[in-house]
């Protein structure tokens, strides 16, 4: 376990019941490992000591037999939840507490704790999550001084009970000595949270240097320079003092960082009360901050966003406006490059149609489509009618490039798209499975 001050993260279940088919909760992609293609890729290397497990995890969207897909989906969530157990947690700086540890963790050890009780399902606790991981950040140099906790009380529903837990999320503070939680009411932003511990303890959080931000800052020039040019631009309109865009924020640059390989999207913000820019969002009308607009590309009348605020809801949005297939981390999720006039072809062959009738086809409609990897359909057509295993053959050496890393962005994106398109001729591409 790590000397970082302890925040518990829980396991998102609903991800991890789908076996990571999809996008996994931000806290599986660690420094180092990226999603493609719907594969998690490398981040089993990152936790010592449980690598035979964790392979399985890490391989189990990529089982060459696509009829077991689902037990090996069904496996990852036991064996995940086994991880969960013994404390495996790859790129978090949070402790989970369950009713095993709860006592010996908080109330046992004299130390003062800020814990947190939420739900998977929960909209609100997804967006306070990477507010409190960037807590358990600042403060980790504490970890003899302080706790801070996680409790899944969806799942682990005796503890809500035992402390009088209502309503997700909820936050109490133990101060070490008694066993009746305060509860804290104060702001879910950083600033706020912070600013709590550092009143109980005398504690001041040491922030890391903040990297480049994604977001792109809008005035009223550049906020004209930007809408209605040739790319779809997501505005959030906000102000220095607002508790919700405060904890909106790390979403925002999430999501901005899932986007800055896409040079046609842009997620930026307007500061609504900065006095060079203030006439942008009165002109806009916004009366209440945060304010969301999608403004497409070539239109300056914008579309109101009234979505949830968490990242993988953002995401599918501007996915769906933009016509992307970014996935949480920045990777391609696994219809990328995916031509869908072209697949309905060639899914006449993997029923059992002949090559040269559906090469003859797939030709024929790849003539004049503008979509990037159109040609490369044609191109795996006539690989095959030269070497019948060249589709399984070539996805495995791609699947190994990927795994091997150190690839550009720009070179990977291209293999995951072209890996998607061959699975498409092996008949092994995997679908999101929900139990």
């Amino acid at each position: 376990m790590s000397m970082g001050i302890h925040i518990l993260y829980g396991v998102h279940v609903e991800h991890v019941k789908r076996g990571f088919a999809g996008s996994p909760p931000r806290k599986f992609l660690a420094r180092g490992s990226f999603l493609q293609g719907g594969l998690l890729l490398d981040w089993a290397r990152l936790v010592s000591g449980k690598n035979a497990i964790l392979s399985i995890l890490t391989n189990s969207q990529r089982f060459p037999f696509p009829f077991l897909h689902s037990q090996m989906a069904r496996l990852s969530y036991l064996l995940l939840s086994a991880l969960t157990i013994l404390g495996v947690n790859a790129s978090s700086a949070v402790l989970d507490l369950i009713p095993d540890n709860f006592d010996k963790v908080v109330l046992k050890t004299g130390k003062p704790a800020l814990v947190e009780f939420f739900a998977p399902w929960c909209g609100h606790c997804k967006n306070l999550a990477p507010v409190y991981e960037e807590l358990a950040q600042n403060f980790g140099f504490a970890s003899d001084k302080l706790v801070i906790g996680k409790v899944d009380a969806d799942e682990h529903k005796e503890l809500g009970r035992k402390f009088g837990v209502q309503g997700f999320p909820t936050l109490k503070w133990f101060d070490g000595k008694s066993e009746t939680p305060e509860p804290y009411e104060a702001g879910r932003d950083l600033e706020s949270l912070s600013g709590f511990i550092t009143e109980k303890t005398g504690l001041k959080p040491k922030a890391k240097k903040a990297a480049p931000s994604a977001v792109e800052m809008l005035n009223d020039q550049t906020f004209k320079d930007q809408i209605g040019g040739d790319k779809d631009v997501l505005v959030a309109f906000t102000a220095p003092w607002c508790g919700h865009c405060k904890s909106l924020a790390p979403t925002w640059e999430a999501v901005a960082k899932d986007f800055v390989a896409e040079p046609k999207v842009v997620i930026a913000k307007v500061d609504a009360e900065a006095e060079n820019s203030k006439s942008t969002a009165q002109d806009q009308g916004v009366k209440s901050y945060p304010t969301i607009k999608f403004f497409p590309r070539g239109s300056t009348t914008p579309e109101p966003y009234e979505g949830g605020r968490a990242e993988e809801d953002l995401l599918a949005f501007m996915n769906e406006k933009a016509g992307t297939h970014r996935a949480i981390g920045g990777g391609l999720d696994a219809k990328a490059g995916i031509v869908a006039s072209l697949d309905t072809i060639v899914a006449k062959m993997t029923a059992g149609g002949s090559l040269a009738s559906v090469s003859e086809e797939a030709t024929r409609a790849a003539t004049g489509l503008t979509d990037k990897y159109a040609d490369y359909y044609v191109k795996v057509l006539e690989k095959l009618g030269k070497s019948q295993g060249y589709a399984e053959k070539e996805l495995a050496r791609l699947e190994g490039m990927m795994k091997k890393g150190g690839l550009a962005p720009e070179k990977l994106d291209d293999l995951v798209s072209r890996s998607n398109i061959l699975r498409t001729f092996t008949a092994k591409r995997v679908e999101k499975e929900e139990l």
